[in-house]
């Protein structure tokens, strides 16, 4: 191996059901050199998928492959194990080998070199992710948890894998070592031209890092896109629910407007009644029958405070429920006059966060463009 650059324009496609021992079900895609976030709640079936694809759990049914290289096809009988995989793995707890020291632990990938060779490439990673001469003839009781993580990403890089699968790789790690771990696998990312699946609670961490997310309940794949994407156009209500989608709403479906390509949507409150209920013009695909309950979603790019003396017809009017100013950034959740029980909340920094206490009023304006429908039972 010349150095660190291991490019080898490998896509990773996936396509995995079965009922036992436990569900799971969905396809996903995740190009050479991007990376795929699994989220969703415990239980989800993220580590589940994982080890499908690391070779340690053979689905009922199901193909991976890595580029031209098919690991399981259940159809043709074919299932290499996790040795003929060259799949790299990076775990919470770091798995590291507590008697041998940082390079003993990352040679630990390198047996089938000479011994000379595999002191020399385990140097080399462990360079490579950032850790000093001293650092590296430290037992792992010796280091921190980002130091022995970095040790887990050298050794998982010693095997030149053709995937790299990140299982919750920073949840055990202090806040500040953290975001070190970001920039090296941002860094690492730039280098290395295989496919990255990483699973994580944290939706932040998911949005910050992840090309592609894949939302998973209940063992099934529910929306794979990017985080864009789903969370301005979330499948179905879990969806949104799982994406940490704050303003989420009912309303009925009235049908076309009179302007193409829009139609109309009723705004129902938590309190059901429709009697009064504004009706806003949204984006119509044509897919929603008169007369259905939905929810419906919109970002908080779509939605914008204004003075009262501003406020244009269409607009409402609100009032500050709750404002919790987090450092440079205020969390406001407002309540709708002419919406009974509904709530919007709302992050904002800078000068937009004056005047932003419980009580005050301001006006609101949706940016209707950015309405999503989501049928109820659309799944």
């Amino acid at each position: 191996m010349s150095g660190p650059d291991l490019k080898t324009g490998l896509a990773l496609v996936v396509e995995v059901e079965q009922a036992q021992p436990m569900p799971l079900r969905g396809s996903l895609r995740c190009e050479a050199g991007e990376l795929l976030a699994l989220v969703g709640p415990s239980g989800a079936g993220k580590t589940s998928l994982m080890r499908v694809l690391a070779g340690l759990m053979r689905p009922e049914r199901g193909r991976v492959a890595v580029g031209g290289e098919v690991w399981c096809d259940t159809a043709q009988g074919l299932f290499l194990p996790p040795q003929r995989r060259h799949v790299g793995l990076v775990f919470q707890n770091y798995a590291l080998m507590p008697h041998l020291d940082a390079i003993g632990n990352v040679e630990l990938s390198l047996l089938h070199l000479p011994r000379a060779e595999r002191l020399k490439q385990a140097r080399h990673w462990l360079d490579h992710v950032g850790l000093s001469a001293g650092q590296q003839a430290r037992q792992p009781a010796a280091l921190s948890g980002g130091q022995q993580q970095r040790v887990a990403v050298a050794r998982a890089l010693a095997r030149e894998p053709k995937l790299l699968l990140l299982d919750e790789p920073f949840s055990a790690v202090d806040q500040m070592n953290r975001q070190g771990l970001y920039r090296l696998l941002a860094d690492l990312r730039r280098e290395l031209a295989i496919p990255i699946v990483l699973v994580t609670h944290d939706l932040h961490e998911a949005r910050m890092l992840a090309d592609r997310l894949a939302v998973m309940d209940g063992g099934e794949v529910l929306q794979h896109g990017s985080p864009a994407h789903i969370h301005n156009a979330p499948r179905n209500a879990r969806v949104a629910d799982l994406v940490g989608i704050q303003n989420r709403f009912q309303g009925v479906w009235l049908g076309p407007a009179d302007v193409e390509g829009h139609g109309l949507l009723r705004w129902v409150g938590d309190e059901g009644s429709t009697a009064t209920a504004p009706v806003l013009t949204v984006r119509d695909k044509g897919k929603v029958p008169v007369g259905q309950a939905v929810n419906w979603v919109i970002p908080s790019d779509g939605i914008t405070l204004i003075a009262p003396n501003e406020q244009r017809a269409d607009d409402f009017s609100a009032v500050v429920q709750e404002a919790r100013h987090l450092g440079e950034i205020t969390l406001a959740t407002l309540v709708l006059a002419d919406v009974p029980g509904a709530r919007l909340v709302i992050t904002l920094s800078g000068a937009q966060r004056q005047g932003l206490v419980p009580g005050a009023r301001f006006g609101v304006r949706l940016d209707a463009r950015l309405v999503h429908v989501m049928p109820l039972k659309a799944r």
